[in-house]
């Protein structure tokens, strides 16, 4: 195992092929003993874990809870919407907070992007974004690359197909990154509204047509419609965009025989994907993705704290 280049992981971008299987394989172990029933519960005894988070994720927030007293750290959730952060305290005051309380590992979500690598530079502890903004979401991308390798045996030489709101995706974002990084052949397919205007230097193949930019894929990663970070109308109805855009078996029927279907949830059935795809027991793998989530944040909870010093 090569050592880690940082103290903090704020984004994909930037890490070699090196760093990220070494993640990957430490998770792989991390997996197999969730699935035995085993814990490490020793590994990061005396260490706090605070989750604080600023915008709404239970999958992403329990995952990083069950990782952390999974490895025998003291999880803090911190209730953002009850907290002095409501009440005007910056984001700067937060992090004096966070020293005072002799914080180990920090998780952080926010609305906006950059705030945990701000947050990185004030603190002592060890911070991991949770995804910030429209720029990224590290640990999604690694759990989604293990579920793949886990099915695919590998990444390098892969085709896999990012669908639908790519431009509002801090988890395509990361893992574009990732994917390319790793040798996987990268397509995205969404309306030319949906699609970033800095796509063609991600290195990615640009999509309008969902047939075209599926065939022969070996992966389809659909993308939740984030109408919340949408201004104007840079989609039609529902209904409209499921017929053009939406994953159903007509469509995955272009892709390779043993294709699997991927999304990282919440999902908005009917709008992204139908449902019969998303419950396909032999192509859809996204249970399996949750379950990697745990494993994934594991593996980083483990690869940072030792680069910490001794416990406090």
């Amino acid at each position: 195992m090569v050592a880690f280049p940082a103290k903090h992981l704020l984004a994909i971008e930037g890490l070699e092929p090196p760093h990220i299987a070494d993640l990957l394989d430490l998770a792989e172990s991390y997996a197999l003993l969730n699935r035995s029933g085993k814990t490490q519960r020793d590994l990061l005894k005396g260490r706090t874990l605070i989750n604080l988070f600023f915008e709404d994720s239970t999958r992403t927030r329990t995952s990083f809870e069950l990782a952390g007293k999974r490895l025998g750290a003291d999880v803090i959730n911190m209730s953002v919407s009850t907290s002095s952060v409501n009440k005007g305290e910056t984001l700067l005051d937060t992090a004096s907070t966070l020293n005072a309380m002799q914080c180990d590992l920090l998780v952080i979500r926010h609305a906006q992007s950059g705030a945990p690598a701000l947050l990185s530079q004030k603190v002592d502890a060890a911070v991991i974004n949770a995804g910030d903004g429209t720029h990224e979401h590290p640990t999604q991308a690694l759990l989604d690359a293990l579920t793949i390798r886990r099915h695919k045996g590998r990444l390098e030489g892969l085709t896999v197909a990012i669908c639908g709101d790519i431009t509002h995706s801090r988890v395509a974002r990361s893992n574009i990154h990732l994917l390319t990084t790793m040798g996987s052949r990268v397509r995205i397919v969404g309306p030319p509204t949906l699609i970033p205007a800095d796509a063609a230097r991600l290195g990615v193949e640009v999509f309008h047509d969902m047939k075209a930019g599926l065939k022969d894929a070996d992966v389809v990663m659909m993308l939740r419609l984030q109408r919340e970070r949408m201004s104007g109308g840079l989609v039609p109805s529902a209904r409209e965009f499921f017929r053009f855009y939406g994953l159903d078996a007509e469509k995955l029927a272009v892709a390779k025989p043993d294709s699997i279907v991927m999304h990282p949830g919440p999902m908005n059935r009917g709008v992204e994907i139908d449902s019969a795809i998303a419950d396909h027991p032999t192509r859809s793998v996204i249970g399996e993705q949750v379950e990697m989530g745990v494993a994934c944040r594991m593996a980083v909870l483990d690869i940072l704290a030792r680069r910490l010093p001794r416990n406090r």
